[in-house]
């Protein structure tokens, strides 16, 4: 049942403190309280699989909705794995109770596992009045923040790290690989390590990220949390978008010339453009069949965040056929942007070279909802918490970072710019 809102609310005090649900950016947004229904999925067909469970879900469901905007509604959040072999599950998680906004639209949805005219009874509704008159369900109650402790993580900069030297080798060997025309372009990702103590209200660090970075999707899903720059696909009421990005140069906030060196070496850079184009082409070629008047701008443009520049590219169509925002992702994952070219190729040297499974880092999170419409972003600038270990309470913290390396990339540069990366993680995991 999904009821508007008279005035707006505070969103993430709404929030459980252990296990968030949320989706911010601006003046749209969510947050999940509780779970209804936990649907999850493994190996290649994930997205496929989920697109299909979610379609016999909603078809079931009794959807009683007088907001009737994208997000409304029956919603589920996701987060899914970046490799078809991961270990790591993917997961769609309907909220027991929904609080949402779209600008100055704000609703509440709550999710009832009884019958339809038990449900409304439950609410204290009458079947005789019409449904925009029901009375609207009790919010949840804000959760004062807690106490953060922080977390420092591991082999952040240290060069002489073992995790370090190892992904300063694979960027050598993928570097090689390219030289011999084995592949265009393979991104290598590293990670680091911390741990967060018992009880810390994990509401902060999603806290710092939706308040320094208002040009990305905040997120927090089954212990995903992270701010992306990146949409994979946004498909509401059949219009279709998406941003592109690929190359990237370290902001200088301590000088407005060296940061605006930097921002135009990025746009003139050879090497950055090439790899753009690359990512660019990947989305265009998945999304091709599935929609129609797809559209770019002519040029990349620089977007700027507070920690790097990027190269950007934004994409507009116009959903061609019957799917969801679950199809267009299926569609697109992975992009150049995360795996390379060709794509196939890139995927199997990620395996080889990367001594970990990426889990959800670089993967697929975002929403959808009852009529398929959704927001999907790729998982970046994140890290994953582990389950409350039952001895010590404490979680350990997994961030994960990484970038496209070409003909001619540095390892030394590459790694810097993994540093960069971190940054909105580490400073919002802070202390």
């Amino acid at each position: 049942m999904t009821r508007p809102l008279a005035s707006g609310v505070d969103l993430l005090p709404l929030a459980d403190p252990t296990a968030p649900l949320a989706w911010l950016r601006g003046d749209r947004g969510a947050v999940g309280i509780g779970e209804a229904l936990r649907l999850t999925f493994r190996g290649p067909n994930r997205f496929r699989d989920a697109a299909e469970t979610w379609r016999r879900v909603t078809d079931a469901a009794i959807i009683d909705d007088p907001v009737a905007v994208p997000g409304s509604g029956l919603v589920a959040f996701g987060a899914f794995a970046f490799a078809d072999g991961s270990a790591t599950e993917s997961t769609l998680i309907v909220p027991r109770t929904l609080v949402a906004q779209h600008r100055d639209v704000w609703w509440v949805t709550t999710v009832r596992e009884l019958a339809h005219e038990q449900a409304n009874a439950a609410a204290g509704a009458d079947p005789d009045q019409p449904a925009a008159e029901q009375p609207t369900p009790e919010l949840p109650e804000a959760v004062e923040t807690g106490d953060w402790p922080g977390v420092e993580f591991a082999d952040l900069t240290s060069q002489t790290a073992p995790s370090v030297q190892a992904y300063l080798a694979s960027v050598a060997e993928a570097d090689a690989r390219i030289a011999r025309g084995e592949l265009e372009k393979i991104v290598i990702a590293r990670q680091v390590h911390g741990s967060l103590a018992a009880g810390a209200d994990v509401r902060t660090p999603i806290a710092r990220l939706a308040e320094r970075y208002l040009d990305c999707w905040t997120f927090a899903v089954d212990g995903l949390i992270g701010a992306s720059p990146e949409t994979l696909v946004r498909s509401t009421g059949g219009s279709v978008s998406a941003r592109v990005l690929a190359g990237t140069r370290g902001r200088h906030t301590e000088s407005t010339a060296r940061d605006d060196r930097a921002r135009d070496e990025l746009l003139t850079s050879a090497k950055e453009q090439h790899e753009h184009a690359f990512a660019v082409q990947s989305v265009v070629t998945a999304l091709a069949p599935h929609v129609t008047d797809l559209r770019t701008n002519e040029e990349p443009f620089a977007l700027e965040l507070p920690n790097v520049w990027h190269l950007a590219t934004d994409l507009g169509a116009t959903l061609g056929e019957a799917g969801s925002s679950l199809s267009l992702v299926d569609a697109l994952h992975p992009t150049a942007a995360v795996a390379g070219t060709p794509t196939r190729d890139a995927i199997d040297a990620i395996d080889e070279l990367e001594p970990f499974d990426r889990g959800r880092y670089s993967g697929a999170v975002g929403w959808i909802d009852h009529a398929g419409d959704g927001e999907w972003a790729i998982a970046l600038r994140c890290a994953q918490l582990a389950d409350v270990d039952p001895t010590t309470g404490a979680r350990a913290v997994v961030a994960s970072a990484g970038g496209g390396i070409v003909a001619g990339s540095d390892p030394s540069g590459e790694l810097r710019e993994t540093v960069s990366k971190f940054r909105p993680v580490t400073e919002a995991f802070a202390k």
